[in-house]
């Protein structure tokens, strides 16, 4: 399938309760759907995931950080998603703790939600099938995967690296 190669970030923000920040969806990809904030690296200037990542957070979360505040937890790979790109995605967590709620911006509205609410949330199909239950998984580690998305809703999915946390 030849279709355009996109390349973003997601960031995994947490609160000192553990509740995850997401962000529901002003836009497409995922109009209306909660999912965490991020964006396409500038592969044109050549631009790091991990610059990526600290951008990313100043323009959503009005928020400064650095590259090493980010951990990479998860490289996901994916083939003609919604039949209209192909993406990679590297997923980072946030190492802070945020203690706020940043506000609505263009892009949607933020909210922290317990991990079991996840669930019962408007999130897409790849996030609820393997990529938010690999990450809890591997949540400290790394995983990598790779989804053949096809026409019909199906998603083929294989897991490609994993490393669970160290304990230190």
């Amino acid at each position: 399938m030849n279709l355009p190669f996109k390349v973003a970030t997601l960031l995994y923000c947490f609160n000192e309760r553990e509740e995850i920040l997401l962000l529901e969806r002003a836009q497409e990809p995922n109009l209306g759907f909660w999912s965490p904030c991020g964006g396409k690296l500038k592969t044109d200037i050549g631009e790091s995931p991990y610059v990526c990542a600290a951008r990313e957070a100043h323009e959503e979360l009005g928020l400064s950080f650095v590259p090493t505040d980010f951990h990479l937890a998860g490289l996901v790979s994916e083939h003609g998603f919604q039949g209209q790109a192909h993406w990679l995605m590297f997923l980072f967590e946030l190492k802070p703790k945020l203690k706020q709620l940043p506000p609505p911006m263009s892009e949607g509205r933020f909210q922290f939600f317990p991990r079991a609410a996840l669930d019962d949330l408007h999130i897409p199909q790849t996030d609820r099938e393997r990529i938010w239950p690999w990450f809890w998984q591997y949540r400290g580690g790394f995983f990598a995967a790779h989804c053949h998305c096809h026409p019909d809703g199906r998603n083929d999915w294989t897991l490609e690296e994993s490393r669970t946390a160290k304990i230190e």
